[in-house]
């Protein structure tokens, strides 16, 4: 397992337990990382209009196409990072 691997499962659970709950739109930076740092490219159809919530996360998801797994973690890992979580 690389160190970033290691660093981003540490990262995974400290961002469970963070001082106070991010607003959305960091959830959703921290829920795009994670998809792409373990699934890559976004796939799938697009959630219906009125998923709302499905939507958010898939278009956030998107814009990191292309983006290595290994970036990705690194991103995830620098967001939970600024927001308080100790690893």
């Amino acid at each position: 397992m690389s160190d970033t691997k290691a660093t981003f499962d540490a990262a995974t659970e400290a961002a469970k337990k963070l001082p106070e709950r991010p607003d959305n739109e960091t959830m959703l930076k921290l829920y795009s990382f994670f998809k792409q740092a373990t699934e890559g490219d976004v796939s799938g159809p697009k959630p219906g209009f009125f998923d709302f919530v499905g939507t958010a996360k898939y278009e956030a998801w998107e814009k990191l196409q292309g983006k290595s797994s290994e970036e990705a973690m690194q991103g995830y890992i620098d967001l939970v990072r600024r927001l308080g979580g100790e690893f």
